[in-house]
């Protein structure tokens, strides 16, 4: 498939809930201190709240993590994937191997082929494209990501 050639690497890449989009949350605890009612040097108290919020949707055979913890991205590999970037344009992609990526930087509108409405993919979501997807991408932000095909 011909890429822009105004993109840099050599590979491309908030979505909108549907009838055809699946939606999960994954709530990560977080520890916080909260001071005690005894005031200045009083012990504190470990309190748990829900503060990093993990969305996971797919929609049109794009699965989306918004927001993944730190550790899935390490545990996957991220920070030592290849990089890819792209200035503001639109062209078509076909996908012939899976590819995972994660957004550094940017916003983008993938339709894929015959598709009557777009998945919106921005910075800090990770993303997995199935094999065989052929859609058009419409960057709007330029991208920066990191990406792997499987």
């Amino acid at each position: 498939m011909a890429s822009s050639s105004s993109c840099l690497g050599t590979s491309p890449n908030h979505s909108l809930l549907s009838p055809q989009t699946k939606h999960s949350a994954i709530y990560t605890p977080t520890l916080v201190p909260f001071p005690s009612r005894r005031g200045v040097g009083a012990r504190v108290h470990l309190g748990v709240r829900a503060e990093s919020v993990t969305s996971v949707t797919e929609k049109l055979g794009i699965k989306i993590e918004r927001n993944p913890p730190e550790s899935k991205l390490t545990q996957l590999g991220v920070r030592q994937w290849p990089k890819w970037g792209c200035p503001p344009s639109k062209f078509p992609w076909t996908y012939e191997a899976k590819e995972t990526c994660y957004l550094l930087e940017g916003k983008v509108n993938v339709t894929p082929n015959g598709a009557n409405e777009s998945v919106e993919i921005a910075a800090g979501d990770l993303v997995v494209f199935p094999k065989g997807m052929s859609c058009i991408w419409d960057v709007s932000v330029g991208v920066n990501k990191h990406y792997n095909f499987e």
